[in-house]
């Protein structure tokens, strides 16, 4: 038995020799040159992998992992307010299209012009588009030409994440509960933020407020956060991106104004939706149901209100924004670039 195993040892012993050199043979028949050039291709891949990595924006990250300190500059209440004096959101001067032609020429610098025809030709004449505007449509921003305009999008327009938002309409739920019971111990509790309004009361919690993520109010509620990251057409990364919980108490009635673009759809999922209650975009009505997403271009004027009594309770719904189904994806990264938060 040990002359058979030592026989077979020194077969496996030849045959690894044999390989080892055969491998060492097909080395040295290789083309140097073709070694190299392969070798210098697999670093510039490499580089521009990791150079392309670098500049593309944050996408959303883990509750844990949020920036510390929730008293950081810009938080008042746990609500971001944008500050600088330059931001393109907020800014309403005469530079601001100069301004945004600046930052898409950088952002064509660094990527491509390819795809980009109608974001110029938007900011080339935005001066003209938004004093041309009907008034029933005039966004006080940013206005992309050749959208397909009406005030309200059917389910399909943005079907997937419809879906998936009313599949979790239960975990919103418990999670908006749990938050609004600090209400009975305080009149406005840390992370909301009351809105001015004619009559009533409007209190909104923000996860996400202008591109940028609200750390304290996220860490409350998880779930919902999370479920952020899993919509495909979120606008979490610009400051036209939203996601907040909107309370409208009952005798509330929401000032008509406009929403500040068009390259938008605002969804919101009900959450208590009492009788009495009401949206008016573009001048038609529609009502909310509970576990039901209803989708509008708030560019449109629009106003809401709450008609019900005391014993119906607050109307809720979970509100975020979502790309306008015909901005295509080249537009969307260049306009993520071109209107970034702070930028």
């Amino acid at each position: 038995m040990s002359l058979e195993w030592l026989v077979a040892w020194s077969w496996s012993l030849d045959g690894l020799r044999d390989c080892i050199a055969t491998g060492i043979q097909s080395v040295r028949d290789c083309d140097t040159t073709a070694v190299v050039t392969v070798a210098c291709l697999l670093v510039l891949f490499v580089w521009y992998c990791y150079h392309v990595g670098r500049e593309q924006p944050r996408p959303y990250v883990s509750v844990n992992s949020l920036m510390q300190g929730a008293d950081a500059n810009g938080l008042q209440n746990g609500y971001v307010y944008c500050q600088s004096p330059e931001c393109v959101r907020c800014a309403h001067n005469e530079g601001l299209n100069q301004k945004l032609y600046h930052n898409l020429q950088e952002y064509a610098k660094r990527y491509s012009w390819s795809g980009m025809g109608r974001i110029h030709k938007g900011i080339r004449e935005q001066g003209r588009y938004l004093n041309s505007r009907p008034s029933i449509q005039k966004p006080e921003v940013f206005f992309l030409p050749d959208l397909p305009t009406t005030p309200y999008f059917t389910r399909d327009a943005q079907k997937h994440d419809v879906e998936l938002l009313e599949r979790n309409f239960q975990t919103i739920l418990c999670e908006f509960e749990t938050l609004y019971k600090a209400f009975s111990n305080c009149s406005l509790p840390q992370g909301w933020k009351m809105n001015s309004t004619p009559s009533g009361e409007w209190v909104t919690f923000y996860l996400v407020n202008q591109g940028v993520c609200v750390p304290r109010n996220c860490r409350k509620c998880p779930r919902t956060y999370r479920l952020l990251g899993s919509l495909r057409t979120c606008i979490g990364n610009n400051v036209f991106g939203n996601a907040c919980i909107s309370v409208l108490s009952p005798g509330t009635v929401i000032t008509e104004h406009y929403g500040p673009t068009n390259i938008r759809i605002r969804c919101h999922l009900g959450l208590k939706t009492p009788s009495g209650c009401e949206l008016v975009v573009g001048g038609e009505p529609q009502c909310w149901a509970e576990g039901r997403c209803l989708l509008f271009d708030d560019s449109f004027l629009h106003t809401a209100f709450h008609e019900g009594s005391a014993e119906d309770g607050p109307r809720v719904v979970f509100m975020v924004d979502l790309w306008h189904p015909n901005v295509a994806a080249a537009e969307r990264q260049a306009l993520d670039f071109i209107f970034a938060p702070g930028r």
